[in-house]
């Protein structure tokens, strides 16, 4: 459908007729200048005596250069060499201006040597010549000269000093970008390289003045106020050093995003980012081969529980992208579902996607979602995850994760799902709050399921749900529908992810965005931080490696402290910690640890094809003893008794301490964590 123009206001008109003004004056330039340029040939001939100049020399001159003068400004403008952005003159318009030179000059050689047989002087021709190219190349470099000029004079106080570091192609291309943008007030003033061979050298006129080491004493000396890394090749490792030096300096930050940009030839200043947190966490990204995981879903209905989430819509795009027969999104929050159901039929509009609202806790909305479409995998990432506010609400906390899952996962098994992936965390180690602990209820959940399943004993799982009727799978009796059942359970354990809703990163944005101050809980709490495309990929890597009951484990490198993460943030937004932006320690929250664990000591690891993920054998335990214990917390916690909550589920996972965040509490660090404590100093300093 055609879309009309939006119509033009006075401005945009102004600045049409400004630029065919000035195309005017560049033509009468070039009329002036062709006469000129030969009038001076004739002059040099004869001693800059006009009087000098003999008639049958000068009469010729007088009859043909006005013609041919103005067929050369009919010729340029055929040639398009009014049309040009001068501000921008570039390589196609020198082209241009010579070519059109050359046809003039032999035009004009040609026309006096047909109408006067008498031949000019040879200086006539070949100086008239050269001076015309001259004039006309001189006269548009100018014109970009006095837009350089007029746009560093707009600029006044609003420019900005750069240091480039990289005096590569791609420093040099953002460089040149600079100069030609109008809309860019900065300025490079220093390079940057590690390469010693440049050393000493000038771009353009700007020095490039040291490698890394080099950083902080030109930031002074030059009297920088921003950085730029140009390097796409770099790596993750050569980035991250590069730039916790940077963060040093107090200086905006920004960066070119990778190769990817430079191979698109997309390197400009527009293409520069700010340099976030997740380029200081010093680890490569994971790079799974996700072939497997794409053939594996290819032409099969998946369904995401939560999938409006940060978590559940990475999956979504990830799996749209992959030709599935029917992807489902399922999730309580209409406004999530919606806006990613915008965002992938505007993407994929050939894909077959539905959106569902709805509970996981409701069994008879799950078995209606599960007998309508069948979904054959089932990324299951619905749960409530934020630890304080689960701490004041346990029973919800309960009621969604625990028996959500179980609800889910029940309906799963009986309507034929093959795979079934629950998104777990790291807080379901050695659990010391409730929602930590109803993250390793789900984990105990999909893993009886697994073993009942493999034992052919999937009849004996309980449907505990708080209403009967439609839902029960068993409707005739005989059993039946739990003699084929195929379905593969597994769960995956990661950390923090940055960029989630609730994660650190933002809250730490909004609060430097305020003037601070910005709040940590304490200066020795840690986290292990992986990006949510990352967590996307291990999750779907499960799918594929699974053979049932596993919990999948990623190699999360070395662990952040949080008041580390907190200071290079604040230095990111170009301000200085505890002076510029305080920063304020308010204490441990209800059920928070200071250190996360990513594998219980019991469990133990076990390879896998990518070198950065594990997985952890089943801590074995009494599952009838759980699930009959499981039916007496899904009435403690539908009763709303919050007072049985916790003795139950302590009585459940043995792993699980009630903290309440108190001194006590805060000192019940294990082994464990007192080594990633003694990593994380190592990681910081």
């Amino acid at each position: 459908m055609w879309i009309a123009d939006k119509p033009e206001g006075p401005r945009s008109s102004r600045r049409r007729r400004n630029w065919k003004i000035v195309a005017a004056f560049v033509a009468l330039h070039d009329f002036v200048a062709i006469c000129f340029a030969y009038l001076f040939s004739l002059l040099i001939r004869f001693d800059g005596m006009i009087d000098q100049i003999p008639a049958r020399y000068l009469n010729p001159y007088l009859r043909v250069i006005f013609p041919v003068a103005l067929g050369s400004v009919i010729l340029f403008g055929l040639l398009r060499m009014y049309r040009s952005m001068w501000k921008y003159t570039s390589v196609a318009d020198v082209v241009r201006v010579i070519a059109g030179c050359v046809i003039s000059s032999a035009a004009h050689t040609a026309l006096i040597s047909v109408l006067f047989p008498r031949r000019m002087p040879l200086s006539y021709h070949i100086v008239g010549a050269g001076l015309q190219l001259a004039l006309l190349l001189g006269n548009r470099f100018l014109l970009r000269v006095i837009f350089s000029l007029k746009r560093h004079d707009a600029s006044g106080t609003e420019s900005k000093r750069v240091m480039m570091i990289g005096a590569g192609n791609a420093g040099q291309m953002i460089f040149r970008d600079m100069n030609r943008a109008s809309e860019v007030h900065d300025r490079v003033v220093c390079f940057i390289d590690d390469d010693k061979n440049k050393w000493g050298r000038y771009l353009d006129g700007v020095p490039v003045v040291g490698g890394r080491d080099d950083i902080l004493s030109a930031v002074d000396r030059y009297h920088v106020d921003k950085i730029y890394l140009a390097i796409p090749s770099a790596t993750v490792q050569q980035k991250r050093d590069i730039l916790n030096i940077c963060a040093e300096t107090g200086c905006e930050l920004l960066q070119l995003p990778g190769m990817f940009q430079f191979v698109l030839g997309q390197v400009s200043v527009s293409a520069m980012k700010k340099v976030s947190v997740e380029d200081l966490l010093g680890r490569e990204p994971i790079k799974a081969d996700m072939e497997e995981v794409f053939a594996f879903i290819n032409g099969k209905t998946v369904m995401v529980t939560g999938g409006g989430g940060s978590i559940g819509s990475e999956l979504c795009r990830q799996i749209a992208a992959h030709n599935p027969k029917q992807l489902i999104i399922f999730d309580i929050y209409e406004n999530n579902a919606y806006a990613i159901q915008l965002e992938l039929r505007d993407k994929y509009p050939e894909l077959n996607l539905v959106t569902l609202i709805g509970s996981v806790r409701d069994s008879r909305r799950m078995f209606g979602v599960f007998e309508k479409y069948r979904p054959q995998i089932v990324y299951h990432a619905a749960a409530h995850k934020h630890v304080p506010l689960m701490e004041d609400s346990p029973c919800e906390a309960i009621k969604n994760n625990a028996i959500g899952t179980y609800k889910t996962a029940y309906a799963a098994m009986v309507h034929g799902c093959e795979r079934f992936v629950l998104i777990s965390t790291d807080k379901a180690v050695n659990p010391t709050n409730i929602m930590g602990a109803s993250k390793r209820l789900c984990e105990m959940i999909i893993q009886s399921f697994d073993k009942r399943i493999k034992e052919d004993r999937a009849g004996e799982i309980p449907q505990i749900f708080t209403h009967e009727g439609a839902e029960n799978a068993d409707r005739d009796g005989t059993g039946e529908i739990f003699r084929n059942i195929r379905t593969e359970f597994v769960a995956v354990r990661f950390g923090n992810v940055l960029g989630s809703n609730g994660s650190v990163i933002p809250i730490f944005k909004r609060q430097i965005e305020r003037g601070g101050p910005v709040t940590v809980t304490h200066p020795d709490i840690i986290r292990y931080f992986m990006t949510i495309p990352e967590a996307v990929s291990l999750v779907m890597l499960a799918g594929t490696y699974a053979k049932g009951g596993e919990i999948f484990v990623l190699d999360m490198g070395s662990p952040v402290r949080i008041d580390t993460l907190a200071r290079n943030l604040i230095r990111l937004s170009g301000f200085r910690p505890d002076e510029d932006i305080k920063i304020e320690y308010t204490g441990l929250r209800p059920g928070e640890k200071l250190y996360e664990e990513k594998l219980m000591a019991e469990e133990g690891l076990q390879k896998t094809e990518n070198d950065l993920i594990f997985i952890g054998n089943p801590i074995p335990f009494d599952e009838q003893l759980f699930l009959d214990k499981l039916e007496k917390l899904t009435d403690a916690a539908y009763a709303n008794k919050e007072t049985d909550i916790r003795r139950l589920v302590v009585d459940m996972v043995s792993t699980y301490h009630p903290d309440n965040g108190g001194p006590e509490g805060a000192g019940k660090e294990n082994g464990t964590q007192e080594a990633a404590k003694q990593q994380a100093t190592v990681s910081a300093e």
